[in-house]
């Protein structure tokens, strides 16, 4: 798969557990429209079939480097461990459940090639689907020239990252170079994408190319079923995350951004039964800001354990429920 006329690119690909999607995956990067590409597997301690079914491909697909962990590292140091292989001048995390479209990294190189060296990401539209392939909604509602419609952020999207998700994770390329400058995922965290987005937005641009290059596998255990359970570690992350954006940011609107980011945070923590966590956010948004009467009665919640838990779990589900197979709704219960 080399092509000196081409940047090489490497993929990461971490799996655990993905028995019935992982061959869909591997062979995705190997059907892309573009030749010069570093394939690297990690199975992060699988309990199922996982790793003989990529043992398998690697008979058929030798050109790719596996590696077998013993025990699950957690997603951010697994894909540290690949990085850490890394030659390409591009890199790309892909989950073993998430497929690419054949022109995905032809696209995406040729756009990076042309931006700024300040570029540390290209992103771009994707498609969700469910554990069966069935074709969801898309992550930017399309028009009829499949072109996402609105304005989606590009350039200078700190602010923006701020303030909301808005990036669909696996479709990120990223410039390896900055990766390893900012000393790639930060392994104490349960996620990667809030925290890296973070940290490189305030310094470099982000670079949008509106096509849809990715399939995006929706699973029952996937992070944004797991924001509301207690003890996950997704919001102990959010807060490590913005306490570093408090560190980072650079004007007043953006402390104002945080804050209102903050103030969600605290909600997740009541619904989430993380009563103690809340206390800790309302604490980082009183440097701000005076918290308000609003938070204040959240946090009073949390103080007195109001176990609503299992009652918002259950309307997620009856929304959920309610949303899944409509292509022209978004709805995402991370933001």
């Amino acid at each position: 798969m080399e092509d000196c006329r081409q940047p090489l690119v490497t993929v990461i690909l971490t799996a655990f557990n993905h028995q019935n999607f992982v061959r869909q995956s591997i062979e995705s990067v190997f059907a892309q429209e573009y030749s010069n590409i570093q394939l690297i597997v990690i199975d992060n301690a699988s309990t199922d079939d996982t790793l003989g079914v990529i043992e398998r491909i690697q008979v058929n697909y030798p050109g790719f480097q596996l590696i077998k962990n013993i025990f699950n590292k957690g997603l951010c140091k697994a894909f540290n461990q690949g990085l850490a292989l890394a030659k390409g001048k591009y890199v790309i995390d892909l989950s073993g459940d998430d497929v690419f479209l054949p022109g995905r990294i032809k696209r995406q190189v040729k756009a990076f090639e042309s931006a700024s060296q300040d570029t540390a990401v290209v992103f771009s539209n994707a498609q969700y689907i469910d554990v069966d392939g069935t074709p969801l909604r898309y992550h930017y509602h399309v028009g009829k020239d499949g072109k996402a419609v609105g304005k989606v952020p590009t350039g200078d999207v700190y602010k923006k990252i701020l303030e909301r998700y808005f990036i669909c994770t696996p479709t990120m390329m990223m410039r390896t170079e900055i990766m390893l400058l900012l000393g790639g995922y930060d392994e104490t965290l349960h996620f990667e994408d809030f925290d890296f987005w973070v940290r490189s937005s305030v310094k470099y641009k982000y670079l949008y190319v509106d096509e849809v290059l990715t399939l995006k596998r929706n699973t029952p255990d996937s992070l944004r079923t797991l924001v509301y359970k207690k003890g996950s570690g997704i919001l102990d992350a959010c807060y490590k995350v913005c306490n570093k954006a408090y560190d980072l940011n650079r004007d007043q609107e953006e402390f104002e951004i945080l804050a209102k980011r903050i103030r969600s945070f605290i909600r997740k923590c009541l619904y989430a039964q993380e009563f103690e966590l809340a206390e800790q956010f309302r604490k980082l948004l009183n440097y701000i800001e005076n918290p308000g009467w609003r938070t204040e009665i959240i946090v009073l919640m949390c103080k007195w354990h109001v176990p609503l838990n299992l009652i918002y779990r259950f309307y997620l589900q009856t929304i959920n429920r309610i949303y899944r197979g409509r292509k022209d709704l978004a709805f995402d219960i991370v933001n």
